[in-house]
């Protein structure tokens, strides 16, 4: 085993979107049960760095960026033991070691960085290994053992209140199951959404099974022409959220859901993170096998037909499209999404 230093104080530099935040939370359990009398800080995107909150493994949380840490590393002191940076950012690296005595990084372009660095992480390639297993690999260095794959993510009793409340008029009413839609990936990752026409094939065959369902529209802003044709598409049948809700907020929601169904973006990694049961659909440019929920108990992954080809890794990109995905696929993983759901007892 390599030799762990003793740490009272621990920085987390992850500057990423939703997912990947969260992508890291395995690698954040493993470095506080390394160091369990330790306060860990974790600095990241000033939009996401809130999914980490209410996490007992961290005791304090920072927004930074590149920019920041360029201004801040001149002013900053020393003033924590240890700390580990993922990504490849060489102004956030430089920040870290003016802040902290020993730092962890992954192998940086900068030589001269390099030598400074307490223990350098070799980067894995590309897709070469699961998300979760690539941030875990900055760990290697120190030999810290994870402590389990799954994604961490906590609602606060008072965010669990008030969601209770904002659906009580829908459970009174007999609404079941509640179903939440995800329809689309961030503007960059667009290659990743499914038809809207498919995703109301797909509520009207849930509804032929279950007349009484009622879905919640989740999003952001962005997608909201899409989102607001679904809701009039399900008029009565349907309640527009997207665009409305903070991000908190959103998750306080979708933890009282029945069924999540959703493509690849972060708000299906937050469901991921509750292992409430869902339906994430996947492109073959970024399949199961590298970005689903791992040890989770409610998962049911539809890959791109492609993925069941070996070779499809090489051939699959951006271009390819998610409309390949059947709407039978995604109607028969759903319905036995349900059936287990109940099966076990619905709350």
């Amino acid at each position: 085993m390599s030799e762990r230093p003793a740490a009272r104080s621990i920085l987390v530099i992850h500057v990423s979107r939703i997912g990947d935040t969260l992508l890291a939370t395995p690698a954040l359990r493993a470095i506080a049960a390394a160091w369990p009398e330790a306060e860990l800080t974790c600095l990241g995107h000033r939009k996401r760095i809130e999914v980490l909150c209410n996490l007992p493994f961290v005791h304090h949380l920072g927004a930074i960026s590149k920019g920041r840490a360029r201004v801040l590393r001149w002013c900053a002191t020393r003033r924590h033991d240890l700390a580990f940076v993922f990504g490849h950012d060489e102004a956030l690296v430089r920040y870290a070691l003016r802040v902290a005595e020993r730092v962890i990084a992954f192998r940086q372009a900068n030589e001269a960085l390099n030598r400074r660095l307490y223990r350098i992480a070799e980067r894995p390639g590309f897709q070469d290994r699961h998300a979760v297993d690539y941030l875990l690999a900055l760990l290697a260095p120190l030999a810290i053992p994870a402590q389990g794959r799954y994604l961490s993510y906590r609602v606060s009793e008072e965010e669990s209140a008030w969601a209770r409340s904002e659906l009580r008029a829908l459970r009174g009413s007999g609404a079941t199951p509640l179903v939440g839609l995800q329809i689309a990936s961030f503007p960059t990752k667009a290659y990743r959404d499914w038809p809207l026409s498919h995703f109301v094939d797909l509520c009207d065959r849930l509804l032929a099974r279950y007349p009484a369902a009622h879905f919640l529209i989740l999003g952001g802003a962005e997608e909201s022409g899409r989102t607001k044709t679904l809701g009039e598409r399900l008029a009565g049948r349907a309640s527009l959220y997207a665009g409305s809700l903070s991000l908190r907020a959103s998750a306080a929601l979708m933890n009282e859901l029945d069924l999540y169904i959703g493509v690849d973006t972060g708000p299906t990694h937050i469901m991921g993170a509750l292992r409430r049961p869902m339906v994430a659909l996947y492109h073959g440019y970024s399949p199961s096998t590298l970005l689903a929920p791992l040890e989770h108990p409610s998962l049911y992954a539809v890959d791109h037909p492609s993925v069941e080809n070996p070779n499809a890794g090489a051939r699959c990109g951006p271009q390819t499209p998610m409309a390949e995905i059947s709407v039978d696929r995604v109607a028969a993983r759903a319905l036995e999404a349900l059936r287990c759901h109940y099966a076990r007892g619905a709350r």
